[in-house]
């Protein structure tokens, strides 16, 4: 009788020199999928300075407040939560069963914002697309994830791309080129820390790119922006 062979693990990333994958875990952190709409939002209200010009400073920052709690602080504390319920065993989400709730989570939050800002008419009309094409983006990203283990970095910065797309065809009275490039160069980076530090294949970063600059522009379309 042939003897069975044993099953190997499969073999996870190569390692990386310090030199790379120290970069690679800061850019990771600070463009961690939570913070992108925050960093939208910032972009939004105090760089670009043409959508919210009449809103007071007082009401700029509740708005930024707002989006703080329902993309950072709830998101977070339910990964947390998770965590300490022995419901994922690392706040990571390395693997796809253990992104399953926290896309659904997140989701929730994320549909909650779009129709906060929906309902307030002193919030402009490129926040709250954007907010919805987030929520599309999450949507999008919890369906994938049941096939292959989609990037969410790459799909939060897939929607910064789809952001400045969607200005830069809608609106020529301020000068977007600068920060396009910089958004577009940091997908870049964001996408090649991934495929340094974690176990994400070449396809899983760019579909996750693709799906979250789609989002933004079907959003931006469904929301009725510029008008």
């Amino acid at each position: 009788m042939k003897e069975e062979q044993p099953i190997l693990p499969a073999p996870g990333p190569a390692a990386q020199p310090w030199l790379l994958t120290l970069p690679a875990r800061i850019f990771s952190y600070i463009f961690h999928p939570l913070f992108i709409p925050l960093i939208a939002t910032w972009y939004l209200e105090f760089v670009h300075g043409g959508y919210f010009i009449g809103v007071p400073q007082v009401q700029k920052v509740k708005i930024l407040f707002s989006v703080a709690a329902n993309t950072v602080l709830f998101p977070g504390a339910t990964v947390l939560l998770l965590k300490a319920l022995g419901f994922i065993k690392t706040i990571f989400l390395t693997t796809r069963r253990e992104r399953i709730v926290p896309f659904v989570a997140t989701n929730i939050f994320y549909f909650w914002m779009f129709l906060v800002f929906h309902n307030q008419p002193e919030v402009p009309l490129v926040l709250t697309g954007f907010a919805l094409g987030v929520f599309l983006a999450s949507s999008a990203g919890f369906f994938a994830n049941m096939y292959f283990k989609i990037s969410m970095h790459a799909l939060g910065m897939g929607a910064l791309c789809g952001l400045v797309l969607v200005i830069i065809y809608t609106s020529s009275e301020y000068p977007v080129f600068p920060a396009a490039m910089v958004i577009f160069l940091l997908t870049g980076i964001v996408g090649t820390s991934r495929l340094a530090i974690s176990d994400h294949q070449p396809i899983e970063i760019y579909a996750g790119i693709l799906i979250g600059a789609i989002c933004q522009v079907l959003a931006a379309a469904i929301t009725g922006f510029p008008a």
